[in-house]
């Protein structure tokens, strides 16, 4: 599985950030494209780590990062279509990922967000999947 362990989410802001502090009332996030380091505090902002996000399916739940495999493997026959694609387009493109995701807990701007976080890490070099358990 890919190495990211410290990626984050955080509302209102756009991309991705590394976590590399832990303060009591808030975190230190550095700015993947630019290394910039900032104190985002708690009470305006919620974090949401990407190991801990996971996709609802009908059945259960597949964690974020067996989708963003999965979207990497099929890329070659199937590349990702626009985030900004209708929502017809964009739950077509998901159900070729994702099969059995649960229509009615999956909403389109899920789908163009994963399509987002899938192309900033492939712009980065950030997503490397081996067979490998860790």
């Amino acid at each position: 599985m890919s190495k990211l362990k410290d990626l984050m989410a955080v509302t209102g802001l756009p991309g991705l950030y590394r976590m590399v502090g832990n303060r009591p009332n808030g975190l230190i996030a550095e700015d993947l494209d630019t290394g910039k380091r900032r104190f985002l505090p708690m009470r305006k902002h919620q974090f949401s780590p990407l190991e801990t996000i996971a996709i609802f399916t009908i059945t259960d739940s597949i964690p974020l990062m067996e989708v963003l495999e999965r979207m990497t493997q099929k890329e070659n026959e199937n590349p990702p279509v626009s985030a900004k694609s209708t929502n017809t387009e964009l739950r077509a493109y998901f159900s070729t990922i994702v099969p059995d995701h649960d229509e009615y807990r999956v909403f389109p701007r899920d789908i163009a967000k994963i399509i987002k976080w899938h192309a900033f890490l492939q712009e980065r070099n950030l997503l490397h999947f081996t067979d490998e358990e860790e």
